[in-house]
């Protein structure tokens, strides 16, 4: 699609505002990004609905945000992105995907899950 790349960019945006310390204390502005049926799996291999993640998020306080890259972008259908990349922290790599759906409130994303790498 034409407009893909700017659609994608907004998708990256919001993915990365998932991150930061600012939105996901901002319980309202964590919100406004996942869709009303949003699921993760995290890390750990636990399920976390949307409330329990939101209630999750308020609470962590202030960490360094993790350096994404490694972006790659697939549309599945019409208005759903598929998004995956690599996460650094200070002592962890993980690679994430994330499902995003596209519509006239932006960029909302149904589903997360992340998966730690392996150390050599």
């Amino acid at each position: 699609m034409a407009d893909s790349d700017g659609r994608f960019a907004a998708i990256q945006a919001a993915e990365t505002a998932l991150l930061s310390s600012e939105i996901r204390g901002d319980r309202y502005a964590a919100a406004r990004l996942l869709h009303p049926d949003f699921t993760e799996i995290g890390r750990s291999g636990r399920h976390w609905t949307r409330t329990e993640i939101l209630e999750a998020l308020a609470a962590e306080g202030l960490r360094d945000t993790p350096s994404p890259d490694d972006w790659r972008f697939v549309e599945v259908a019409p208005d759903t992105v598929l998004v995956t990349y690599r996460l650094s922290s200070a002592t962890t790599v993980s690679r994430h995907s994330s499902l995003w759906t596209l519509s006239a409130q932006g960029p909302r994303m149904l589903f997360h899950q992340g998966t730690l790498v392996p150390e050599d």
